[in-house]
């Protein structure tokens, strides 16, 4: 059964950093590009960053760019994002998700995560 995990979520105070984790099981998630996304409560799920399973190119919203960084693990069948100098408008539920080609449209992506929580707050 194909499967996406995500760990690595939590409390951090405004400035902090987390590293969130994505493994892939039931299925080679290095065939896949892989993408996070985020939600906050009462808003649409956005894109926030894609990593090209042919390239290895990255893709970032551009409000996010120069804080957060997406990479992958092949060996380990799994996907992270960096995520540094966080801000309490970060605090959303973040995914993983695995399509063909990176997208921010979420309907592109076959598979997804069940969802991390990250809240940043003092």
């Amino acid at each position: 059964q194909a499967q996406l995990v995500e760990s690595g979520g939590g409390l951090v105070q405004p400035g902090g950093s987390l590293r969130l984790s994505c493994a892939a099981s039931g299925f080679g998630l290095d065939y896949y590009s892989a993408g996070w996304f985020r939600q906050a409560p009462g808003k649409e799920r956005e894109g926030v960053a894609c990593i090209s399973s042919s390239t290895g190119r990255t893709h970032y919203a551009e409000s996010l760019k120069g804080r957060f960084t997406i990479s992958r693990d092949n060996a380990k069948n799994t996907v992270y994002l960096q995520m540094n100098s966080l801000k309490p408008e970060d605090t959303a539920v973040y995914y993983c998700a695995a399509a063909d080609v990176c997208s921010s449209e979420p309907t592109r992506y076959d598979y997804w995560g069940q969802g991390t929580q990250v809240t940043v707050s003092s």
